[in-house]
């Protein structure tokens, strides 16, 4: 999918576990197949999974996680990895890596919750949780990353919405996109945003939805910013349901708004050929989004 993407296999789980978590290093080890873009993810017998990093970019996750999951698993209601192990680059392995705990369960980007509105607010429930931990000692956001102004992500917006030609229907992509960069911009303080909050992040158990994952793009910032799940999760009377729960006025709803379709406009022709899975997802979000219309 990326251009530089560290090659991995089961051999090198295991020489990388041997070496540095050798008590992990006889389990049985699998990969798991997902269309999510950052790692390759291996199941460690029945309660772990190992996550290589594919480029170098997603090589931060390991260590963002290590710092901030176990400050902020105790106050969210929902569950979140645990990372029990950091390793460090070897066997020909340039990054940095980990293993985690394995969340049992279903992804919701493959089996729906079977109650939306109750998804909804349980959802909000947990956003308005993650909004309300401290900031301190917070990383610094990289410029255009989830969080920031959507006027950073104009240029990416457009040069993605040129290469996908008549693919998308431009006009109206257009249209809305500029709607959202004209509302007014966040004033209050920044917050602490999940960033990806996708159906392939949210996992449900016996139909009702249980866990978090793939805290790669936490970051504090716009809180409209994890209001994406209303287009690319919800819909109708649940897509309602999160932003009432939520208490989202109109401009940060027209922010919201924004970076759904900002996220799924420039992933669509980066991955049209690679990854079936993001292409069917970032398209449902562009057509989620273009059927709200533009407010006159």
């Amino acid at each position: 999918m990326h251009p530089g993407q560290a090659p991995t296999d089961e051999s090198l789980v295991r020489r990388l576990l041997a070496a540095q978590f050798p008590e992990w290093a006889d389990l049985p080890i699998r990969p798991v197949e997902h269309y999510g873009t950052d790692h390759d993810i291996y199941r460690l017998g029945a309660d772990l999974v190992v996550r290589l990093p594919r480029t170098e970019w997603s090589a931060r996750q390991a260590l963002t996680e290590s710092v901030w999951l176990p400050r902020l698993a105790p106050v969210l209601p929902l569950r979140v990895p645990e990372q029990v192990g950091l390793g460090e680059p070897a066997e020909g392995f340039a990054h940095v890596w980990s293993v985690c705990t394995w969340l049992h369960g279903a992804s919701s980007a493959h089996r729906a919750p079977t109650d939306p509105v109750r998804a909804a607010h349980d959802l909000a429930e947990f956003v308005t949780a993650l909004r309300g931990i401290d900031t301190a000692d917070a990383h610094e956001r990289r410029p255009g990353w989830r969080g920031g102004p959507l006027a950073e992500s104009d240029d990416g917006f457009r040069a993605a919405l040129t290469q996908l030609g008549d693919r998308i229907d431009a006009t109206a992509a257009l249209a809305s996109w500029d709607e959202s960069l004209a509302a007014d911009v966040w004033a209050e303080p920044e917050v602490w945003v999940h960033g990806d909050l996708l159906p392939g992040n949210l996992i449900a158990v016996d139909g009702r939805l249980d866990a978090v994952i793939d805290w790669g793009a936490l970051n504090v910032g716009d809180p409209a910013c994890d209001l994406q799940p209303a287009w690319s999760v919800f819909g109708g009377e649940s897509r309602r349901a999160y932003r009432d729960a939520l208490g989202v006025d109109d401009a940060s709803w027209l922010r919201g708004r924004g970076w759904a379709l900002a996220q799924a406009v420039i992933a669509l022709p980066y991955y049209w050929e690679t990854n079936p899975g993001i292409v069917r997802q970032s398209a449902h979000a562009v057509e989620q989004v273009l059927a709200d219309g533009v407010r006159r």
